[in-house]
């Protein structure tokens, strides 16, 4: 039975494969984006695509000639299943609405050198994709056939995180669905708890893997951690909170100030007296 500590360097190899591969879509995604005018299909082709990557890597034999395993499948369909929903809500809202305020920023800011530049702020999510992947290669190819207590825990801890967006979600649809709510900051729900909810849900499911795939006694193992820690990184100091917060106090000014000081920022936490 090949585990993760043999199998170490064929973890490296299915992360360079998956590397090679989001090169190519991202790549797709750059060239789609320019031809529609509408920068936000990178976020789409980009969720696809790793959704594609991760499951492909998940599945990958763990033995010549020996098909996945019943952990492969299931590590395999969570990948599949995060990027159907998150996906699925960003296919729509960027066929159907003007483009996203980032991009068309961008367009403004960059003018003729727009396509160059974009192609360099697209091309850098394909490693991003391979640093996912490692977690998900760890968590797939985790000694020991049967199914056992942490699979099922890692597959709760990714239903909470979709739950939990999903509900996010709504909740910021419904409040701008409200006429009277124009212009107002939305603290209500788990927005009263947290100024991105739906951030921090996202990161919350990439720790599904490490809870399928972290065993103390192998040192790779530690790989799996990659996922969580690059995806924090990503969403609080990268492409997620920092400029949302930015658009957010230049177009609500003092009252977004003010919910800065009563909600935490990422974390869900009670709020602050104002």
């Amino acid at each position: 039975m090949a585990d993760v500590e043999s199998g170490s360097g064929m973890i490296w190899l299915l992360a360079l494969a998956a590397l090679v591969f989001m090169t190519v879509v991202m790549v797709c995604a750059w060239g789609y984006g320019l031809a529609r005018r509408n920068g936000g299909w990178t976020d789409v082709f980009w969720t696809f695509g790793t959704g594609a990557a991760l499951a492909g890597v998940a599945l990958f034999p763990l033995q010549a000639g020996a098909g996945p395993q019943a952990r492969q499948w299931l590590v395999a369909g969570l990948a599949a299943l995060w990027a159907l929903r998150l996906g699925g809500y960003l296919a729509p809202r960027v066929a159907a609405h003007p483009e996203d305020r980032r991009y068309a920023q961008f367009r403004t800011d960059w003018g003729k050198d727009y396509a160059r530049n974009m192609l360099f702020v697209t091309l850098p999510q394909a490693p991003a994709s391979a640093l996912l992947a490692l977690s998900v290669i760890v968590a797939a190819r985790t000694a020991g056939a049967a199914l056992a207590f942490r699979d099922v825990l890692g597959v709760a801890v990714l239903l909470i995180a979709i739950s939990g967006e999903g509900l996010a979600d709504a909740q910021m649809k419904l409040f701008k669905a409200d006429p009277g709510n124009r212009g107002k900051v939305a603290d209500v729900g788990l927005w009263g708890w947290s100024r991105h909810p739906n951030y921090f849900f996202e990161w919350l499911g990439w720790l599904a893997y490490p809870v399928i795939g972290f065993d103390p006694a192998r040192a790779i193992t530690w790989l799996s951690f990659t996922a969580p820690v690059v995806m924090y990184l990503l969403l609080t100091r990268v492409s997620g909170v920092p400029p949302l917060e930015a658009a957010q106090l230049k177009s609500k000014g003092d009252a977004y100030r003010a919910y800065q000081a009563r909600v935490s920022a990422f974390f869900p936490l009670p709020p602050k007296s104002a």
